[in-house]
């Protein structure tokens, strides 16, 4: 289907406010919508110029507000709808856009809907959400709830036991309860959901970023008719709202921009490349092996492998978005040292596609370890700590007594805040600025500049054999001939090399380097080397 992406969004780098952590205007300890208006400097300054929310409205926060319960209004402790409103227009004219989080196949079990559902007699939301014909129906293959309602059934839910699923209907019904999509309570649900998309959007939102795009109709195999919705919504916005967004949590690009979103995020999930790239750990030991550790396994086949398909599934139909993070990982600061990380985001921040930077990870703020579970936060509480502004009290997130923050800090003698990074030309934060601003200026560097890997070492060629043999997956981690990885941006070239050992490949490199981290690489017509931890952008010519 035709996708019609407005021009701002392939020139667009985001940033991920995660709102109760990241600036506290009145000392409740917890975020709030006038503190990120008061940062909107901060954000554009540091080359971002566009920002994802994740969820804002009314929610009694059992999973940190995308258990939702009312999708039309703005939850207390950020502010009101007018500070939302407000909070468009200042963005705007800064040349910021703002996307929020929209969260279509469940519910909070307060909101008002289900509520009405629950009760034990028809009414117009009756089958607004699935439930089973008998509190005695425990159907195989789903997670329901049972005995908490006066209603005779249980009801299906998507994730937590607090959020309950819309009913969208099922593709294939097999029992007397589901519901087919074609049911008018199930258009109706649909209706809802694009009823809530124009009215964000009516009031200057940017578009949304569709949390669990995928989790729309039951029984869908392939999902099909789940991508027909979102065809339909892809519909409606091209006919009255052309220049919003539609970004996935999918990370499956050939279903997503084939039914209408404009790009797809590429997810920290088991056995992919994102994984493989920046998060791979061995199993025995703990082992931190992403591509960009200094002593890691030099290996990025893999992610090639399983990228390319993925940019070639886009190319044309949108773009592929990669993250440095985001609240459900943990911070890369977690394994990775600082110098590390400048070659890591110099990385993501030159591959095609709109790019995703989480709050506090330009500055390498670090997974705070042992933290009580927060709004049903569990494991990923350690991403969702406040923001780290500068030294004294909070670290200027917010002026309320410790004990009221929205989670503890962290604590270390050497935690890294904007203020000190900003004074060290050197810092992670300053190189962040500066690829940014480089990616800005260039093209090529952009979403939807061309992308070909020129260099990369097969792994066959890093294993040395004794006896036609691998005696040791240890032998594949040491190799130095696994380095460096170069690859083109339309008419520009780049390489890392990681590595605590200079490298070098057969390519010619020449030309005006736009961009570099570590020594600069030696560079003749016939090879480049590049020094130990090093990164170049390189405009081939003059």
């Amino acid at each position: 289907m035709k996708i019609l992406a407005p021009a701002w969004f392939s020139k667009s780098v985001f940033y991920e406010v995660y709102p109760q952590s990241f600036c506290d205007t009145n000392a409740d300890g917890i975020g709030d919508l006038e503190g990120i208006i008061s940062k909107l400097d901060y954000i554009k300054n540091l080359g971002c110029n566009a920002i994802w929310l994740n969820p804002i409205f009314v929610s009694p926060f059992k999973d940190a507000g995308y258990d939702v319960a009312d999708y039309l209004q703005v939850a207390p402790r950020y502010g009101t709808n007018e500070d939302l409103y407000r909070l468009f227009a200042v963005a705007h004219e800064k040349g910021l856009h703002v996307i929020l989080d929209l969260v279509p196949g469940h519910t909070s079990d307060q909101h008002e809907w289900f509520l009405q559902s629950a009760q034990p007699y028809t009414n117009e939301y009756t089958n607004r959400y699935i439930w089973t014909n008998t509190t005695w129906s425990a159907p195989k293959g789903f997670r329901c709830i049972s005995g908490k309602f006066d209603r005779n059934g249980n009801y299906l839910v998507n994730f937590f036991s607090t959020q309950p699923a819309l009913n969208y209907g099922f593709a294939h019904c097999e029992e007397s309860w589901q519901l087919p999509i074609s049911h008018p309570d199930c258009l109706e649900t649909k209706e809802a959901l694009k009823s809530i998309i124009r009215f964000w959007l009516d009031k200057g939102c940017d578009g949304f970023r569709v949390d669990m795009a995928d989790s729309l109709v039951k029984k869908d195999i392939h999902n099909k008719a789940t991508m027909e919705i979102w065809r339909e919504v892809r519909t409606m916005l091209n006919k009255n709202y052309p220049e919003a967004v539609l970004i996935s949590e999918w990370s499956n690009p050939r279903k997503a921009l084939a039914c209408g979103f404009h790009a797809d995020f590429y997810l920290d999930h088991p056995d992919n490349g994102y994984r493989a790239l920046l998060r791979r750990k061995d199993p025995a030991t703990d082992e931190a092996l992403g591509y960009f550790k200094k002593t890691g396994p030099g290996d990025i086949e893999f992610f090639v492998e399983d990228y390319l398909p993925r940019y070639e599934a886009a190319k044309g139909k949108g773009y592929v978005s990669f993250i440095t993070g985001n609240h459900d990982t943990a911070r890369l600061r977690r394994t990775y040292e600082l110098e590390e990380l400048k070659l890591a985001y110099a990385f993501l921040f030159t591959m095609p596609g709109v790019p995703f930077l989480y709050y506090g990870d330009e500055i390498g703020m670090r997974f705070v370890e042992g933290l009580t579970s927060k709004e049903g936060g569990y494991d990923r509480t350690g991403s969702r700590t406040p923001m780290q502004w500068q030294q004294g009290l909070n670290y200027g997130f917010s002026t309320a007594p410790e004990g009221k923050l929205y989670t503890k800090m962290d604590a270390s003698p050497d935690a890294p805040t904007v203020e000190d990074q900003a004074k060290d030309p050197t810092s992670l934060l300053n190189v962040v600025k500066q690829v940014l601003k480089v990616r800005q200026e260039n093209l090529d560097l952009q979403a939807g500049g061309a992308f070909s890997v020129l260099y990369v070492r097969n792994r066959a060629a890093a294993i040395v054999e004794e006896e036609q043999s691998v005696k040791s997956f240890s032998i594949l981690h040491k190799q130095e001939e696994a380095y460096p990885f170069i690859y083109q941006r339309g008419g520009t070239l780049i390489a890392v090399n990681p590595s605590g050992l200079s490298a070098s490949a057969p390519i010619n490199m020449l030309g005006t380097i736009l961009f570099s981290l570590g020594a600069l690489p030696e560079r003749t017509e016939e090879e480049i080397t590049m020094a130990p931890q090093s990164f170049v952008v390189v405009r081939p010519g003059a």
